[in-house]
């Protein structure tokens, strides 16, 4: 593969890349001695369920590795008991060694599903910060003005606010900082959110005569909403444990505006076939038939082939023709004194009964293929199939 082949995947859907020039050396020496780059990405394993959010610079460690070089991912069980001030408005509560422990099992266990796991190191910071004694924390101090530290956003609001800092919090990008210099990293990937601590790494490499790592950062992605970052809590979220149909439907929700982001950040198409994507777009082919592929080609890389098909399938016969689902969800109800509403919203079809409610004055809900206004009248039957919506539905057994 030609450098500028690999300069082409690597840069694939970055947001900066700090130097080009120095990473086109460094490609050029590991081709020339035969020895892989050392690519490092630190987790603070914090918080344990991993959404395709979380994958964008997995998918990018994934390229590198793809390319032939080490990938180490770094578990912070040690800086994790101080915990990332980034973006935090006030010192975040220490996790102890169980708890960051159990999420970094977990981490490990949904992160394979994007790295290979015969090719990739872990390894746990705690093995060289437990090591440090005080006058190495000393010298590693003496390595950044508290002026520096102030330029970071958090910390500088938080001090003009007169808002607390802890000066333990300053050591997080320092102790981040020096896992570059254990691991000997060339290059270390992270969000954009995570610029200081990652230029840090460059600084601290050069304190100690070392030639500086690159630093490629990955943007963050908005979630279905198309406005906000991804998150669990909002609910714009594509799982990567969830299974293959619900993954399916939620990628045909990603926003039109939204797809040649999806394509660079969350899939391994290669950038000439997402350009040649990007052009049919403009060129007026449905924004549709585009996200079908988009929504097959996220459901293979954690399902494969043959269940991106059968949920590919599944969508063009429940949401394209309005069929019935053949797994739909079956509830036995109590016939008496059945509250319709209170049942739907308990299954999550909807989130309180003046929504569904309202939902079925204006012909959003379904009865046995009938629109039904008035969900305090109960349909006779012993069998109720309940569509709200066009993606929503729900078998209810009266007994």
């Amino acid at each position: 593969m030609t450098l500028e082949e690999k300069i082409k995947i690597i840069t694939k859907g970055v947001d900066d890349l700090i130097d080009i020039e120095e990473l086109k050396k460094k490609l050029i020496k590991s081709e020339e001695t035969g020895k892989p780059l050392n690519i490092k990405l630190g987790l603070d394993p914090s918080a344990p369920d991993i959404h395709l959010g979380h994958t964008v610079v997995l998918r990018k460690m994934k390229q590198l590795q793809d390319l032939g070089h080490n990938v180490t991912l770094i578990i912070g069980d040690f800086t994790g008991k101080i915990g990332d001030p980034t973006g935090k408005s006030k010192a975040r509560k220490a996790l102890t060694t169980e708890q960051v422990m159990e999420n970094a099992k977990t981490y490990q266990e949904q992160i394979f599903k994007v790295l290979d796991k015969e090719k990739t190191s872990v390894r746990y910071n705690s093995e060289w910060l437990s090591k440090l004694n005080f006058e190495d924390v000393i010298k590693l101090a003496a390595t950044i003005t508290v002026a520096r530290m102030l330029e970071r956003e958090d910390f500088k609001k938080r001090y003009e606010s007169q808002t607390p800092i802890s000066v333990h919090e300053f050591f997080y990008p320092l102790m981040q900082a020096y896992d570059s210099i254990a691991l000997e990293a060339d290059i270390e990937l992270g969000g954009t959110d995570q610029r200081f601590n990652l230029l840090m790494g460059r600084s601290l490499q050069k304190e100690f005569g070392m030639e500086p790592q690159i630093v490629i950062m990955t943007p963050l992605i908005e979630g279905l909403d198309g406005v906000n970052k991804m998150s669990k809590s909002l609910g714009n979220y594509i799982g990567i444990d969830e299974e293959a149909g619900l993954m399916y439907q939620k990628a045909m929700e990603i926003p039109d505006e939204l797809i040649i982001k999806y394509y660079n950040l969350v899939t391994d198409v290669h950038p000439d076939e997402v350009e040649k994507i990007e052009q049919q777009l403009k060129d007026g082919v449905n924004p549709r038939d585009i996200k079908m592929g988009l929504a097959k080609e996220i459901v293979t890389l954690y399902h494969g082939e043959e269940k991106a098909k059968e949920a590919e399938e599944r969508f063009k016969s429940v949401f394209q023709k309005g069929q019935i689902p053949d797994d739909i969800k079956t509830v036995e109800v109590t016939k008496a004194d059945l509250d319709l509403a209170g049942v739907l919203v308990e299954n999550g079809l909807a989130s309180s009964k003046s929504e569904i409610r309202r939902m079925a004055s204006q012909d959003g809900v379904k009865i046995n293929g009938k629109k039904h206004e008035d969900l305090r009248d109960i349909p006779e039957g012993d069998e109720l199939v309940i569509q709200v919506g066009k993606k929503k539905f729900i078998k209810l057994l009266l007994k």
